[in-house]
This record gives structure tokens, C-alpha cells and sequence, in this order.
């Protein structure tokens, strides 16, 4: 890593010299992490993208200075983050960025360079949201890294879940939060001052306080500045603390405060709702393809040329099981390309909405997923029960949903309390140190 006195010098220096007439906002370090700063403009900068994000949502904001204070402790935990992320070799490429804001545009009905030009007219640089969906990419893959892959479901627990209820629930619970993060090595005084803390949100949210606002104003969750607000799931894919509370509230109830070892938690019941069936029959596709990756060695033009060629030979008359053989670069190369019987959701997005399209003996045209390029060729479909193993599977998948909230809030809170980080928000005031 660059050392902290080269990074200070980097920003003196690196500042645009000023044309006269034009006044350039003096700019200074807001936090040190480690050895890297984060300075005032970049803080301003993130928190106009995120007051024109919850503006267009209609929330009702906390004063600016304590959102300056929550976006603060977002970079901060984000740069903790990515620090760890290059210490242990996780970084996003060019070809998988574009990919993921392909996605994103394509999410909004719109070619990559309309959806750039939107952002613009909002205000909004293309190339700082380039970066942060990079960032995001990385945080994700490290997450997945460090605390997904860690989490154990025994074959006991898988038992226990398909002999209950919860594996056929049809309830599904849409739920806000406030997290109030203890230190790992919390002092009792720590712990008592937070639950203060906590009470006194309560009794300003019983008073009829926005519990968005106050969400944004007070969370430590990563998910504070949306309102903390947690995607709709089924009760059995809740954290535990979590479901045993609202498993008793009523629509738009607040629980009482909560301990876990992360700190103290408040939850809101937005809405309750009647959901689907956890294990419906599915429709399964039986599909082969051609995969030709790229890589330092093959570019996504040649892959693409390559597949070209073969596209063409199978539409006329060519054995796509041989040429699978002879030139698929995955395992299934083999077995003439042969994925057997795939669920919805086996295979990454672009591979199923390909797949998806097609009808039975349909070939695809060159199709672009991370891996590379696929010729895609549907031979069957068929719509049944989930099998006994795929009972299991998603059994294991809410397992590991439930207890992956509270394993990555505990992760997230040693790698700050491990790191030197000084807060030096405000001009005049003493630098925090933690």
C-alpha cells in the first residue's frame, strides 16, 4: 500500500490549480483508515448522490450534519473493506464491469450509453458510479469469501427444518431495521450508553418519528442509509432475533430493543403477507452447450469469431455433440455438452434468459456470460415435484440465509475494530481515534 505521507502529498498536489475568478472549495482529511484518507470533497460528493437518491424515494431526511456523520462511517467501513479485499487478491476487471452496468441498464429498459447520459442529467458522474458498482462488486466477492463460504449447516439442521413448518411456509414478512454496533471488546459503560442510545430511539420512534429517518440517521448496517430497509423474505430466512420478534407483531409494529453479541437492534413489521409455496413444482430444462472462455490468451472478439464458426456449422448439419466435444472448454465437453436437467436459477442470469427464449431443438446464437461465450441448445423440458435433494438444497439455502445477516454484521465489526481509523470531521475538534 501507498504509505499515508505519500497520500496526503498525492492530495495537495493532485488538485486541479484554479483559473482565476473561479473559487475551488478548499478541500482536507475527514478520516484516516488505516494508511488511506478519506477527504471532505469525496464525502460531499457521495452524500449529494445519496440526498438525490432518498429524495426521489420520498424519505423524510434527518438533519445534514448527522447524515454527513452516517455517510462518513459508510466510507469508512467500505474502505476497511476493499483494503482486505486487495490484501487477499479480489479485484474486479474491465469485462466483468461492464458486464455488471450492461445488467443494470438493461434493468432499466435502456442501452448502456442512455442510461450514462440520464445519470449526467441527474447530476450524477458516469465515472464515479462506475467506480462504486466496482466497489461493490469487490465487497460482494469478499464478503462471499469470508463469510459466506464459512457458514456450516449441519445435515441435523436440515432435518430439523424440513420436519417443521418452515419449509412450507406461505407467510412472507417485509421488515425494516436499526443496528446499534457494540465494539467486539465493548466496556460494560459502552454497552450501557449504547442501550441508552437505543431506548431513546424507541421513545422518539413511539412519538411518531419516521423510522426511516431515523434509520438513516443512527443505523450502523450497511443498509442504514436506505432506511434499513431488508428485502421481503419468509420468516424461516429471517436472523432468529429477528423472526421470534415479529413473528408476534402485527403490520407496522416496532419491537422492543433487541441484544445480540453485534450490539442492539430495532425492528419495524412493515407488512406481513400471505407468499408462495417454498418448494412449488418447477419447470426443469434439459440443455448442452459450447463454451469458449476468454482469457489472457483469447479475447471476447475471437471467442465470439470462434463460436461464430461453429454456429454456423451445426445450423447446417453439424453434430453439436462432437463439436462440443471436440471444442468446449468446461467439463461437460465430455458428455457432448450436456448440462442434464437444470432448475430455474442453476446457471448464471444471461445463461437462463438465453436459455429461457429458446424452444426445445432451438440453438442460440453466441451468447456473452462471465464465463464467455455459449452456443445454447435446448433438447427438453419437463415440470415437476422438487426432488428429495432439492429439498435439501433449498433447506440448506434459508439455513444459510438466516444465519448470514448476523455472521457478516459480527465480521464487519472486527475487521473495524482491527483497523486505525482517526475521525477528523469536524474543523477545530479533536481527532477520534478507534
Amino acid at each position: 500500500m501507498k504509505s499515508l505521507r505519500f497520500l496526503l502529498l498525492f492530495f495537495v498536489f493532485a488538485l486541479p490549480a484554479p483559473s482565476f475568478g473561479e473559487p475551488v472549495p478548499a478541500d482536507r482529511i475527514v478520516a484516516v483508515v488505516n494508511d488511506e484518507v478519506i477527504t471532505h470533497l469525496e464525502l460531499l460528493s457521495r452524500l449529494d448522490m445519496a440526498l438525490k437518491r432518498l429524495e426521489k424515494q420520498g424519505m423524510e431526511l434527518p438533519p445534514r450534519d448527522v447524515l454527513e456523520r452516517q455517510m462518513l462511517e459508510r466510507l469508512i467501513m467500505d474502505k476497511v473493506q476493499l483494503q482486505r479485499a486487495r490484501e487477499v487478491g479480489i479485484s474486479i476487471d474491465d469485462m466483468q464491469l461492464e458486464m455488471a452496468l450492461q445488467r443494470i441498464a438493461a434493468g432499466s429498459n435502456m442501452p448502456l450509453s442512455q442510461f450514462s447520459e440520464i445519470l449526467q442529467k441527474d447530476g450524477i458522474s458516469f465515472a464515479s458510479f462506475r467506480e462504486d458498482i466496482r466497489n461493490e462488486m469487490t465487497i460482494s466477492r469478499l464478503r462471499e469469501r469470508e463469510v459466506e463460504n464459512k457458514i456450516v449447516i449441519s445435515e441435523g439442521e436440515i432435518d430439523n427444518y424440513l420436519a417443521g413448518d418452515a419449509a412450507s411456509s406461505e407467510e412472507e414478512y417485509e421488515i425494516a431495521h436499526i443496528l446499534l454496533r457494540s465494539p467486539e471488546s465493548a466496556s460494560p459503560e459502552q454497552i450501557l450508553a449504547l442501550q441508552k442510545k437505543g431506548e431513546e430511539i424507541l421513545e422518539r420512534l413511539g412519538q411518531g418519528e419516521d423510522f426511516a429517518k431515523m434509520a438513516a440517521a443512527y443505523s450502523d448496517a450497511p443498509d442504514g442509509l436506505q432506511g434499513g430497509y431488508m428485502e421481503k423474505r419468509p420468516l424461516n430466512r429471517l436472523p432468529n432475533l429477528f423472526a421470534d420478534a415479529v413473528a408476534r407483531m402485527g403490520n407496522g409494529e416496532i419491537s422492543r430493543l433487541l441484544r445480540s453479541p453485534n450490539g442492539f437492534h430495532i425492528v419495524k413489521l412493515i407488512s406481513k403477507t400471505g407468499g408462495r409455496n417454498l418448494l412449488p413444482a418447477v419447470q426443469q430444462t434439459r440443455v448442452r452447450h459450447i463454451l469458449i472462455r476468454v482469457n489472457e490468451l483469447v479475447s471476447e472478439s475471437e471467442a465470439k469469431h470462434r463460436l461464430d464458426g461453429l454456429y454456423e456449422r451445426i445450423r447446417y448439419g453439424g453434430n453439436f455433440a462432437e463439436l462440443a466435444r471436440l471444442y468446449s472448454q468446461d467439463g461437460t465437453a465430455t458428455k457432448g455438452g450436456d448440462l442434464g436437467w437444470v432448475y430455474p436459477g442453476d446457471t448464471v442470469p444471461e445463461f437462463e434468459q438465453a436459455m429461457d427464449a429458446l424452444k426445445p431443438g432451438e440453438l442460440s446464437a453466441p451468447v456473452q456470460t462471465p464465463f464467455g461465450f455459449h452456443l445454447i441448445e435446448v433438447l427438453e423440458r419437463r415440470v415437476q415435484d422438487v426432488s428429495t435433494e432439492r429439498q435439501r438444497a433449498a433447506a440448506r439455502q434459508a439455513l444459510r440465509e438466516r444465519k448470514l445477516d448476523e455472521a457478516y454484521q459480527d465480521w464487519l465489526r472486527q475487521e473495524r475494530d482491527s483497523a486505525y481509523i482517526e475521525i477528523r470531521l469536524n474543523e477545530g475538534e479533536a481527532a477520534e481515534a478507534t
